[in-house]
């Protein structure tokens, strides 16, 4: 087994633990006002906890509220409300394997059909079998290879 196909073998078994996370919601107020209220807590008790004032606590809840908040800011309060801050990317086609499969068969379908039309054009037109095999064949060979231009 080559070493590329080892490390997305790892990481892809690392991100499966995150695949649960994508079905939960954020609350509206953000992560970090919604457990200071649920854990009774104050402003001023994890302002006292950050070595903050409490408007800047309001500052960061408002933050992460809008999507403007540091990793590191979120973190802190994390650490300050006793939880910690879980970060991770998930794949949207569920694996990075089928993430890879997506973008090659986008790429070999792309590649076949402008051949494709160079033949039709030269009056040399391959039946719909004969294209469907040369896309399963070019996929499977841009998966193997993992071009570069995968990504463009």
């Amino acid at each position: 087994m080559n070493k590329k196909k080892l490390q997305l073998e790892q990481l892809d078994r690392k991100i499966k633990g995150f695949s649960e996370a994508t079905k939960v919601t954020p609350p509206g107020t953000g992560w970090v006002k919604a457990v200071r209220l649920s854990l009774g807590m104050s402003l001023q008790q994890l302002a006292n906890k950050l070595s903050i004032t409490k408007q800047s606590v309001q500052e960061i809840e408002k933050r992460e509220k809008e999507g403007n908040i540091t990793l590191k800011s979120l973190k802190k309060a994390a650490n300050a409300l006793d939880m910690k801050l879980v970060y991770g990317l998930v794949p949207n086609d569920g694996t990075l394997d089928a993430l890879i499969e997506h973008k090659a068969r986008e790429l070999a379908i792309k590649i076949v059909s402008r051949t494709s039309n160079n033949m039709k054009l030269e009056d040399q037109e391959n039946s719909e079998e004969r294209l469907k095999k040369a896309i399963e064949e070019r996929t499977t060979n841009i998966k193997n290879e993992m071009p570069k231009i995968l990504w463009d």
